[in-house]
């Protein structure tokens, strides 16, 4: 169920409010403001037409990536919400014989839904009611693999349903028991609070511990020059498919929503064969619930620690501007929307060969096909030439030629620009990452 809340148009234009001047005389500013209002401009009926669609197409997949099969779909345009059912009754009334003639046991609303809202839509549907929220937590609870993925929705799910605690009320009251504890005593309700409430405390703690250990493993890493490269954008972009691209992890991969919760970190060798860690990550989507940013920090916090961001986005979607948009809008939540990034165009070996051909790699776009392997050598490129981490020095270098273990090193991680032999030494000219150079000072040439 599809619900979109527009601005009030009027058909032949903004009202005339002349002759209100005379029945009912308003203040100069007051006029002025409502003037403006009426004159304002108002987005064009066709491009929400479209944005309502590409919602609902979205909660579709959303639907399929939970398990469930779409029976009908319903998209209402309305000024306002219903306060009671958010919908309003005659719309009520209309879904109830759509779920009645289709036998759906569910219905999943596009928006978020309050406790009451979804109880009295209930009540009159007499089937399960779901919103967007809750759909994308069944997902996550589907895909969480390890045990911090586990954790991570577990809290996500416990700060959802606990306003939403009710219906039992003094009836479920549970009475005390001794002298001076007679009375309605404690309510169900309150019980289940006060235990979500501890369960919430307990997964916070278990998450904190997972901080702890990935700030200890953060700290050993950063003592080693590796750069951190984290993979982010909109769900089903091909982020896990391109991780796999570049380092060959094998990581799960799949066209459903979501199908990446639990980070991963895998080494990849750049063209200067500097090192870096790449890191995949979960997608974002539009209108992400609070709760899951915040239950997953966690993971996140890669996000916010790497050096450069590699902004994946589906080439191929008609939407791409506005999902990026919506990647942005998660990145400046987690405060890291400065950071340095390069923006993937991936799925390109589904354009026309002729929009392909027309494409244009920059220092801050490059387009690839994760899937058939194409551009993967521009993006190792581009993302060498933004690494400003352990810095590629080109210096000159005399090593005797009994010492194969410097030769070695160099050999493999540094790029000989120039050898000659002379005598018992070997002299090179290298393109080398700074640390190497400071492990290798001892042979370097100085200029004279």
């Amino acid at each position: 169920m599809g619900v979109e809340f527009s601005r009030r148009r009027f058909r032949n234009g903004p009202p005339d409010h002349k002759s209100d001047a005379k029945s009912s005389p308003i203040p100069p500013s007051a006029k002025i403001a409502r003037d403006a209002a009426s004159a304002a401009p108002v987005a064009d009926v066709h491009a929400n037409t479209a944005n309502a669609e590409d919602a609902l197409e979205e909660l579709r997949e959303l639907t399929r990536s939970a398990g469930a099969t779409v029976a009908g779909e319903m998209l209402q345009r309305r000024d306002k919400p219903d306060a009671a059912t958010l919908i309003g009754s005659g719309k009520l009334e209309e879904l109830q014989g759509a779920v009645a003639s289709t036998e759906a046991d569910i219905v999943i609303f596009d928006h978020d839904l309050s406790p009451s809202q979804q109880r009295n839509i209930e009540r009159e549907l007499h089937a399960r009611v779901i919103d967007r929220t809750q759909l994308i937590l069944d997902i996550f609870a589907r895909h969480a693999r390890t045990s911090e993925g586990q954790l991570q929705v577990e809290l996500a799910q416990l700060q959802y349903l606990l306003p939403r605690l009710g219906g039992r009320g003094v009836e479920m009251s549970q009475l005390g028991g001794g002298i001076g504890t007679r009375g309605p005593g404690e309510t169900q309700l309150e019980t289940d609070r006060r235990k979500i409430n501890r369960r919430i405390r307990h997964v916070q703690k278990q998450l904190e511990d997972v901080r702890r250990i990935r700030r200890q493993q953060r700290a050993r890493r950063e003592n080693v020059p590796v750069a951190v490269v984290a993979l982010v954008g909109y769900t089903n972009a091909g982020k896990s498919t391109l991780f796999n691209a570049l380092t060959k992890a094998g990581v799960y991969a799949s066209a459903q929503m979501f199908a990446t919760l639990d980070p991963t970190l895998r080494g990849v060798t750049l063209p200067s064969k500097r090192q870096v860690l790449l890191s995949d990550t979960v997608g974002f989507i539009r209108n992400l619930p609070t709760t899951l940013v915040s239950a997953f920090r966690a993971t996140l916090e890669e996000v916010q620690r790497a050096a450069l961001l590699l902004h994946v986005a589906d080439a191929t979607s008609p939407v791409a501007l506005e999902q990026q948009r919506q990647v942005e809008e998660v990145l400046g939540e987690l405060e890291v929307q400065d950071k340095p990034q390069i923006h993937v165009m991936n799925k390109i070996d589904l354009l026309p060969e002729s929009k392909r051909h027309a494409l244009l790699n920059t220092a801050k776009v490059v387009h690839v096909s994760a899937a058939k392997g194409i551009g993967m050598d521009a993006l190792l490129s581009a993302i060498d030439e933004a690494i400003t981490e352990d810095a590629v020095q080109t210096v000159k270098l005399r090593i005797p030629q009994s010492d194969g273990k410097a030769l070695a090193l160099l050999e493999s991680k540094a790029r000989i620009v120039k050898r000659q032999y002379r005598g018992d030494n070997v002299h090179l000219e290298v393109a080398a990452p700074e640390s190497l150079v400071r492990r290798l000072g001892k042979y370097l040439v100085r200029p004279s």
